[in-house]
């Protein structure tokens, strides 16, 4: 691709359509900054639980480079992600930060770096990490297209958490909706069999759960099913009409 192609919102939305996990869609965005600077690695680390991770990667030169600043919790990977800065290594051999990581790195023939922040000051902070062999591998690209991918990123990693998220309680609640559903049950066999109102029976229900040791729900299923030789029958989540 040519520097001139601009990665805009549609870009990052078709992308993020064509994924089935929010893994796939850093890895297709991975590629496609390599696809904008070839580089011997590029790799994604997002922060999540006050714990970075490589989230995906592009060639195997990004993932031990980023492992060994995790290792000493510093690097500029993890400036990147902390500050919501823009860093670039332009040769490992003079650099004097980070302790031993520009050596390291030196070792393992990247010689500069470029890392791009991701979703800054928010609880999913990432960056975008390039590694490249020769020293100022980056000073004669044109950047703008890779910034305008780390910023679109952004958008798209809170898209697809707030999907996962919405996703997870929709699990709740068909949990939740499936526990009240035995539960009404239970309670309309209770109050048949002792002829009492729903507060009664309900607090029956409990006063057993209790003393089994067990959830209620658990408790109210033994019970239909040992009435009906069957477990009792859930609702499910319906999409709208």
């Amino acid at each position: 691709m040519s520097a001139d192609d601009t990665y805009d919102g549609n870009h990052i939305t078709q992308l993020l359509l064509q994924t089935d996990s929010l893994e796939d869609f850093l890895q297709g965005l991975a590629e496609t900054a390599m696809e904008l600077a070839h580089c011997e690695g590029i790799g994604i680390t997002i922060e999540r639980d006050g714990r970075p991770v490589t989230v995906v990667s592009v060639r195997s030169a990004a993932p031990k480079l980023d492992e060994k600043q995790y290792g000493q919790d510093d690097g500029p990977c993890l400036q990147s992600l902390r500050t919501g800065e823009e860093i670039t290594v332009r040769d490992m051999l003079a650099e004097s930060r980070w302790g031993d990581y520009p050596a390291y790195a030196a070792a393992c023939g990247i010689r500069s770096s470029l890392s791009l922040p991701i979703a800054a000051h928010t609880h999913t902070a990432g960056a975008l990490n390039l590694y490249a062999a020769p020293p100022a591998a980056f000073e004669g690209t044109d950047l703008a297209p890779l910034r305008s991918l780390a910023d679109q990123a952004t958008g798209g990693i809170a898209l697809a958490l707030r999907l996962a998220d919405a996703q997870e309680f929709a699990g709740q609640l068909q949990n939740a909706m499936q526990s009240r559903s035995v539960i009404d049950q239970a309670l309309g066999v209770v109050m048949g069999q002792n002829r009492c109102t729903a507060e009664e029976a309900f607090k029956i229900l409990r006063s057993a759960s209790q003393h089994r040791n067990i959830k209620l729900r658990d408790l109210c299923t033994e019970l239909i099913t040992s009435l009906t030789g069957r477990p009792p029958a859930t609702p499910g989540l319906r999409p709208r009409p």
